[in-house]
């Protein structure tokens, strides 16, 4: 060995034994924490994708039941609207035509008895 290193385990030998040992003794529990750190990671990420698969589920569920609530409020709110429109302008359209009906003359003329009587003169020829 010509590293300083080697050279002085070279010169040391009970401490390189004792090195040895070491290195030796520690594999077992390095490698156990090793494993534990991948296995903790594993379950860890698969732990991540089902909880997030879980929870993307279980919003997308709820946001679809909201939206399909909020379609079915949208319809009913624009069909009341609809109905109250057609309602008001039919009671508008009726209480201008009431206002608008011809009054009766002084004379008695009414515009149609004339158009009436008009329609059976040319029955008549």
């Amino acid at each position: 060995m010509k590293s300083p290193v080697g050279q002085y385990l070279d010169r040391h030998p009970f401490l390189t034994l004792t090195l040895l040992v070491f290195v030796a003794v520690s594999a077992v529990p390095v490698g156990f924490f090793l494993l534990l750190v991948v296995l903790t990671s594993l379950a860890a990420f698969v732990g991540v994708i089902l909880l997030e698969g879980l929870v993307i589920s279980v919003g997308g569920l709820s946001l679809l039941c909201v939206l399909c609530g909020l379609g079915f409020v949208s319809l009913v709110i624009s069909g009341t609207i609809m109905v109250s429109y057609m309602v008001v302008s039919s009671l508008i359209n009726y209480w201008f035509s009431l206002r608008l009906l011809p009054q009766h003359n002084s004379s008695g003329d009414c515009p149609l008895a004339m158009k009436s009587a008009h329609i059976e003169g040319l029955y008549q020829e």
